[in-house]
């Protein structure tokens, strides 16, 4: 039974058996804002209110999800001064699917099956499309025979983590006061409803293709999942379709690998390095071989893995 850093497996755990349930809560969360957004999004379309949605959901979306609670709260792939980072995880509380907490235990939960030599349907997102959607974005996994789940003190005794965990849906008020007070109603669908829905959905669609099917240059060998790379979307994704890498090397603050591939997560955590703000970057080129990575031949990926090692060329 393999076991993470705060996941730890006993000798009656499961990552197979279990049952997926319907979740309330989550669910009407996530349907009343889709029908918020959708339908006064319609009702609302203007160049403006287009813009606002899009740099909205960038910031938390980038520098919220990917770097603030992915990078950084998730994976410690890199270090900085506190109110930054309290900033970049607020961010990506804000795209509305848990708070930080609740984030580093859905993840985490996530990869330890994934890394298990077999895991149920909805870890490895295998049942078809719109059972996939209603599972993820409308239902939990309750496992017979979960594992130990041991959050760090950092964490879990942090005043200001424990308050964004308690809060976490409510911390779309103060963005939609300050929307509606520099542009309207408009704006607070566009800014809040139609941002949260796409996010969510958005995030589901990359985790069900990106463990499907794909361009793959890694292969955990008798991992329950794999992990595949989305070029087309690494882009609008941060940096975060790069998921075969990611699975290779969960603690790299990169994603990317080799040139071409599109990184903007990345980038903007060289910038940040240049200024000062960030340090003890984690990258693949510094992490140690991963037992059982296999380099996948790109001429062949199906059948020909082999042993190889991230090169920084």
């Amino acid at each position: 039974m393999i076991s993470t850093d705060r996941v730890e497996g006993h000798a009656r755990s499961s990552a197979v058996t279990g049952q997926v349930k319907w979740a309330p809560v989550r669910s009407i969360w996530t349907g009343s804002l889709f029908l918020v957004g959708t339908v006064g999004a319609v009702a609302t379309v203007s160049l403006e209110n287009v813009l606002i949605f899009l740099a909205t959901t960038a910031i938390t979306i980038g520098l919220g999800h990917s770097i603030g609670m992915h990078r950084l709260l998730i994976h410690r792939s890199f270090s900085c001064p506190r109110w930054l980072e309290y900033v970049l995880v607020w961010l990506g509380v804000l795209v509305g699917m848990a708070g930080p907490i609740g984030m580093i235990r859905i993840h985490d939960l996530r990869d330890w099956a994934q890394r298990q030599t077999d895991c149920h349907d909805f870890f490895a997102h295998r049942r078809g499309f719109w059972q996939d959607a209603a599972w993820q974005l409308h239902g939990k996994l309750d496992l017979r025979h979960p594992p130990r789940f041991r959050l760090e003190a950092r964490v879990a005794k942090d005043p200001v983590y424990r308050w964004m965990e308690r809060t976490w849906m409510l911390q779309q008020i103060p963005v939609a006061v300050i929307l509606w007070l520099l542009a309207g109603w408009d704006a607070v669908i566009w800014g809040v409803a139609l941002r949260v829905t796409v996010s969510l959905s958005g995030h589901w669609l990359i985790g069900h293709f990106a463990h499907r099917d794909g361009h793959q240059t890694w292969r955990v060998e008798g991992a329950a999942a794999q992990g595949f790379d989305l070029p087309w979307a690494a882009l609008i994704t941060f940096g975060e379709s790069w998921h075969g890498n990611h699975h290779a090397y969960p603690g790299s603050a990169r994603l990317s690998q080799r040139p071409g591939e599109l990184d903007p997560g990345w980038w903007v955590l060289q910038a940040l390095a240049r200024i000062g703000l960030v340090r003890d970057i984690v990258t693949a080129a510094t992490l140690p071989h991963r037992p059982g990575l296999l380099r996948v031949d790109p001429d062949d990926r199906h059948h020909c893995p082999c042993l190889g090692l991230f090169s920084q060329d």
